[in-house]
Parts: C-alpha cells; sequence; structure tokens
C-alpha cells in the first residue's frame, strides 16, 4: 500500500494531543511571550512553545518565573519549556506548569548560551556523564506528570559531534513522546547551515514524532526537509520574527503577500498585545526590536524606523505607523471584534526572559 504523503496543514500527534498542523513555532527567548503565541496559533502554528522556564525559578517561587505560567485559551496546545540540571526540581516544575495548562511539557537540551549551559543546563546535557543525567530529567519529568514530555537538542556541543543519535532512543526509552532536533552544534550557535540529514537519521533511530528545526525559512524549504527526512513537522523561529505570515502560507498554501497596510496593522495589533501582557513602560523597549523585523517586509523609507526607535510612547508609535500607512486603521476596526482579547482588560505585567538563544 502506497504511503499518503504528508503535508504541511495535515493534523498529526504528540502522545494524546492533537496538533492542527505540522508548522511549529519555536521557543525563543526574549521573543516567545504570550502576544507572540497567540499570534503564532491566529496565523496558522499548530503548537506554540514558551520561552524557557527556568525549573529553579519556579521550585523557588520566584514571583517573576511564576509569570511565565499565565495561558491564554487561545494558544493551545502549547508546550511550556522548561530548563535545569536536577531531576526533582525538574519533576516539581513540571507539575507546576501542567497545572498553570500546559498541553505539553518541553525540556531544553537545546540552548548553547553560557548563562545556562555553565548551570549544567541546556545543550550540555545530552553530554554530561555521556547523557545519563539527561535520562534521569526526562524519566523524572515524566514520572511527574501526566501530559506528553518532549525534548529539544542540538546536535552535540562540538562540531562534528553525533551524540544527538547516541543519546535520542535512550531519550525515548526514558519517556520523551517527541524529539526536537537542531542539527547544528552548540559551537555553532547560529552560524553555518542546519544539517537535516542528521535530522533523517535521527527519525530512522526513534519511533517518537521528530520536529526538525533549523533554517526552515519559507514554504519550499519546510516542504523539502518533511519529505526528506521523514520528520513529523518542522519549527520556525527566526523566520516568523516580524513574519507571521510566513506561518500562515506554510499551514495553508497562501503565499500573498501583506501590504504596508496589512503589515502596519498587524504590527500594532501586536504592540497592544504585548502592552496588555508586560506594561507600557517594559513594552516600548522591548518592542523596538520588532519594529524592524515588520517594516523590512514593507515598502517603507529606512528613516521610519529611527524614528521609531525615538519615541517614548506607545500612543506615539502607534500614530507614526498610522501616518505611514493611513489605510492601517480601517483593519484593526474590522477585526476589533473578532481579536477581542476574552481576558480581563488590565495589564498584566508579565516578565520576559533575560535568556538569550534556545
Amino acid at each position: 500500500m502506497a504511503t499518503a504523503v504528508r503535508t504541511l496543514s495535515d493534523t498529526w500527534s504528540i502522545g494524546d494531543v492533537a496538533v492542527p498542523s505540522r508548522v511549529v513555532l519555536a521557543p525563543m527567548a526574549g521573543v516567545s511571550a504570550q502576544a507572540f503565541r497567540r499570534q503564532g496559533r491566529r496565523f496558522g502554528a499548530g503548537l506554540v512553545c514558551s520561552e524557557m522556564v527556568s525549573a529553579c525559578g519556579l521550585d523557588y517561587g520566584n514571583e517573576r518565573t511564576h509569570g511565565y505560567l499565565r495561558i491564554a485559551r487561545d494558544e493551545q496546545p502549547l508546550a511550556v519549556q522548561i530548563f535545569g540540571s536536577e531531576p526533582d526540581r525538574m519533576g516539581r516544575a513540571a507539575q507546576m506548569v501542567v497545572e498553570a495548562g500546559a498541553d505539553i511539557v518541553d525540556i531544553n537540551m537545546g540552548c548553547p548560551v553560557r548563562k545556562v549551559t555553565k548551570t549544567g543546563a541546556g545543550s550540555s546535557l545530552i553530554e554530561t556523564d555521556g547523557g545519563d543525567l539527561a535520562c534521569r530529567l526526562v524519566a523524572a519529568v515524566a514520572e511527574a506528570v501526566d501530559v506528553p514530555v518532549t525534548v529539544k537538542m542540538r546536535r552535540g556541543q562540538r562540531d562534528g559531534s553525533r551524540a544527538f543519535l547516541a543519546i535520542g532512543p535512550r531519550l525515548v526509552d526514558a519517556g520523551a513522546q517527541a524529539l526536537t532536533l537542531h542539527p547544528r552544534s552548540a559551537q555553532q550557535m547560529y552560524t553555518g547551515r542546519a544539517d537535516h540529514a542528521l535530522t533523517a537519521e535521527l527519525v530512522e533511530a526513534v519511533d517518537v514524532p521528530v520536529i526538525a528545526s533549523g533554517d526552515v525559512t519559507s514554504r519550499a524549504r519546510a516542504e523539502a526537509v518533511l519529505h526528506t527526512t521523514g520528520c513529523a513537522a518542522v519549527m520556525i523561529a527566526r523566520a516568523a520574527q516580524g513574519n507571521p505570515w510566513l506561518l500562515r502560507e506554510l499551514a495553508t498554501g497562501d503565499d500573498e503577500q501583506p501590504t504596508n497596510d496589512e503589515i502596519v496593522a498587524e504590527l500594532v495589533r501586536y504592540a497592544r498585545a504585548v502592552v496588555h501582557e508586560i506594561g507600557e513602560r517594559r513594552a516600548v523597549p522591548f518592542l523596538r526590536k520588532f519594529h524592524p523585523w515588520y517594516l523590512r517586509r514593507g515598502t517603507f523609507p529606512r528613516t521610519l524606523r529611527q524614528e521609531l526607535s525615538g519615541l517614548d510612547t506607545i500612543a506615539e508609535v502607534e500614530a507614526r505607523l498610522l501616518a505611514a500607512a493611513p489605510g492601517a486603521e480601517a483593519l484593526l476596526q474590522a477585526g476589533r471584534d473578532a481579536l477581542a482579547d476574552h481576558d480581563a482588560d488590565a495589564e498584566l505585567g508579565l516578565p520576559i526572559s533575560v535568556y538569550g538563544g534556545g
């Protein structure tokens, strides 16, 4: 019998969690806040992921860390990613995120940033003690919760490492129900290319879904990775920053490029959501990195980005954006009811991660 051809719009599953498309929005520190995740689901991502949350912070009752655990109904299914190096503490943290509403608990074994790896967490895990600690962490989390547990990892610490292939089946035996592979080494950070021939090897080595992460920047590339590796889904990271339309293209095939009015309307909509989430005082500087991500897609003058960077209030930012794309106001009005926030209107004051990488 012929095998059905997988498409990016297919529904698939991690354990008993149904995922409505094969497009996964990556966990990105300092980016994957609630507004970003909700936008991702709205544009077609089948699964969205939180930025990584410290198991130590959760276990210590750190108020800032607990702020990451506010989950809205319209961002589910959602994976909350935790990081740490102590099995008991990771198990307790996993219980907390499930109680908060996480559908999946993801364990970070991919972050190459020094402030994470020096604690024994992140990308260092898959080669520590020959991978024994990584397996103990997965087993502790899987024992602690009744939702699927997944792992996101890199190929290994050094260029040329094949540690991922040795540890992958062991993580599954320990209780992981899906694996995400970013086939770069921690040494590479984000340089060079993601070698998805390695992803295909991992797919052959394990009997759980494998998510392919790295250099998925277009529908053509996503389809090529899906079909050549046999992976269950593709993960989109930096390519989705300021470009939610890519998620729509991947999930539905709609490749119509946004107009200037549509770009500004979405940026304003996103900015308002961020203000609701973290408050205007923190939102203004946080959003400055998003402005060029969005505006590079349109035909805006370069001076607009510079002007926005010097503004101190969201009202000023909105006024300048709407002056550059007057038709955006009508789009905002037309979508107001459909995009209403069903939660309380009060400012939430949620945190943004201080960690980089993932």
